[in-house]
C-alpha cells in the first residue's frame, strides 16, 4: 500500500439469512475516477426508474389538473412533496442496499402478523388501482391519434407481460424511459407559455393553502401520485434483485435522491405548463385538454407529443406497479421473486404480475373517464400512502434492522416531521369527507 492510497475499503457484504452483513475494514486503497463512474452507472436505475414511474398517466392527469385549477398556487405544495420524496426514496433504498431485503420482507419480521396483512393490503389496493390507470393511459394516448383502445390495450399487455417474463425488462425499461422523454417538452413548454415568473417564485416558496374539499382532494392527489407506495417497494425490491449491497450505498443513493428530485422538476414544470396555458379553466375533463398545455412548444402537434409521452409513461408504469406489487406478496410469503427466473422458479411471483397485467387490462377496457379514473386513484394513494411511509421510517430507525446505517438524529426529525404532514393531509381530506356527508361543509 503506497502513501497516497487514501480511500478506505469496506470488506464485501456477508450473505446472512438472506440480508447482508456489513465489516467495515481498516484497510484503505485509491479507486481510479474512471471505475467509480462506471461503477455508478452499472447500479443506476431502481431510484430513477422508480421515481419517474411516478410522472405515469396518472400523475400528468394529477399535475395538470393542479395548473388547470389552480394555476400556480400548488407549487408551494409540491416542494414539499419533493423532499419527502427524496426522504423516502433514499430511506428504501438504504433499507434494501443493507439487509438485501425488500420491504414487505422486513415488515414480515419485524411486525405481527396483523401488521404485515395491513401493509399488504394498502399496496395491493393502491397497486390494482393504478395497473387499471395505466392501461387506461395507454388507450388513451393511441385514441388521441385515433387508434382505439380496444385493440391496443389487449396488445399492449402482451407486449409487456412478455417483455418481463421473456425477454429483457432492461431493455424495455429503456423503451419505455425514451418515449417518456417526450414530456423533457413540458419545460420547454413552461417557458414558451410566458408565464409570469414573479408569480412562479411567489408560489414556489410562500404557502397558498385554500380550505377548499378541492384544494385539499387535489393536494391529497398530488402526494399520492408523487410519493407513491409502489414506487418504495420497487426501489428496495430493485436493488436487491440486482445485487447491491452497502460498499454500493453511495451511488445507490445518489441514484434515488437524483431520481426524485428531477421526476419532480418535470411534475412542476408540468404545473406550470398547464397554469400558463390553461389555468383557470378548473377541473380538466380529457386528455386532449390536458395536452393543450404542449401547444406553445409543439403547435398542431402537440396531441400527438403528448400521446407519445403519455404511451412512453404509462407503459414504464404499467410494468413497474405490478411487478412491485409481485416483490411485496413474494418478500412477505418468503418466496423465489426476481424478474430473472423463469415461471417455474418463482411462479408466485410472475403469476401475480400476470394476474394484475391482465385484470388490469380488461378493466381498462370498460367505459371510463380517464380523468376522473386517474385523480381518483391518486387520492386512495394519497390516503393508503402514510400507512406505508409510517413502516419505512420506523424500520430505518431501528438499529437492529440497520445498525450503524441506521437514521442519524436529524435526518430522523426531518423524515418524521415529512411523514406526520403527509399523514395530517390525509386525515384532514378523510375528514372533511366525512363532515361533508353530514352537510358540514
Amino acid at each position: 500500500m503506497t502513501a497516497e492510497d487514501t480511500r478506505p475499503v469496506v470488506t464485501p457484504p456477508t450473505p446472512v439469512e438472506g440480508g447482508w452483513r456489513h465489516r467495515a475494514a481498516s484497510v484503505v486503497t485509491r479507486v481510479p475516477g474512471g471505475a467509480r463512474v462506471l461503477g455508478y452507472l452499472a447500479i443506476a436505475g431502481p431510484g430513477l426508474i422508480a421515481a419517474n414511474a411516478g410522472n405515469d398517466a396518472a400523475g400528468i392527469a394529477t399535475y395538470s389538473s393542479a395548473g388547470s385549477q389552480f394555476i400556480y398556487r400548488t407549487l408551494f405544495f409540491m416542494v414539499l412533496v419533493t423532499v419527502a420524496l427524496v426522504l423516502v426514496q433514499e430511506m428504501s433504498v438504504r433499507l434494501g442496499t443493507f439487509t438485501g431485503k425488500g420491504i414487505a420482507a422486513l415488515i414480515r419480521e419485524q411486525f405481527s402478523l396483523r401488521l404485515t396483512a395491513v401493509a399488504l393490503v394498502c399496496i395491493l389496493l393502491a397497486n390494482t388501482g393504478l395497473v387499471v390507470s395505466e392501461f387506461a393511459g395507454i388507450g388513451a394516448a393511441f385514441e388521441l391519434v385515433g387508434v382505439s383502445r380496444y385493440w391496443v390495450v389487449p396488445l399492449a399487455a402482451v407486449l409487456i407481460w412478455g417483455l418481463v417474463l421473456f425477454g429483457s425488462y432492461r431493455y424495455a425499461e429503456r423503451i419505455f424511459l425514451v418515449l417518456s422523454l417526450a414530456f423533457f417538452a413540458y419545460p420547454v413548454a413552461a417557458i414558451l407559455g410566458h408565464p409570469d415568473w414573479k408569480d412562479v417564485a411567489t408560489n414556489l416558496v410562500v404557502p397558498h393553502f385554500e380550505m377548499s374539499s378541492e384544494f385539499l382532494l387535489l393536494g391529497v392527489a398530488l402526494i399520492g401520485t408523487t410519493v407513491s407506495p409502489y414506487m418504495q417497494f420497487y426501489a428496495a425490491a430493485g436493488v436487491v434483485d440486482r445485487g447491491v449491497g452497502p460498499d454500493n450505498f453511495r451511488s445507490a443513493r445518489i441514484d434515488a435522491v437524483v431520481g426524485a428530485v428531477f421526476a419532480c422538476v418535470i411534475s412542476i414544470t408540468i404545473i406550470i405548463a398547464t397554469g400558463a396555458t390553461i389555468g383557470g379553466r378548473g377541473p380538466l375533463d380529457s386528455a386532449q385538454e390536458a395536452a393543450e398545455a404542449l401547444r406553445p412548444v409543439a403547435g398542431n402537434g402537440a396531441v400527438a407529443l403528448f400521446a407519445v409521452g403519455l404511451l412512453g409513461a404509462s407503459a414504464l408504469a404499467g410494468a413497474v406497479v405490478p411487478l412491485s406489487s409481485s416483490y411485496a406478496i413474494s418478500e412477505a410469503v418468503g418466496v423465489e421473486r426476481s424478474v430473472s427466473r423463469r415461471f417455474t422458479e418463482a411462479p408466485l411471483f410472475l403469476g401475480l404480475f400476470t394476474f394484475q397485467i391482465v385484470l388490469g387490462a380488461a378493466i381498462a377496457l370498460t367505459p371510463v373517464n380517464l380523468i376522473s379514473l386517474l385523480i381518483g386513484t391518486q387520492v386512495l394513494q394519497g390516503i393508503i400512502t402514510p400507512v406505508i411511509l409510517v413502516y419505512i421510517l420506523v424500520l430505518t430507525n431501528r438499529r437492529s434492522v440497520l445498525g450503524d446505517a441506521v437514521n442519524p438524529p436529524v435526518f430522523r426529525v426531518v423524515a418524521t416531521i415529512a411523514v406526520v404532514a403527509v399523514s395530517a393531509m390525509s386525515l384532514l381530506l378523510l375528514g372533511w369527507t366525512v363532515l361533508g356527508w353530514f352537510g358540514v361543509t
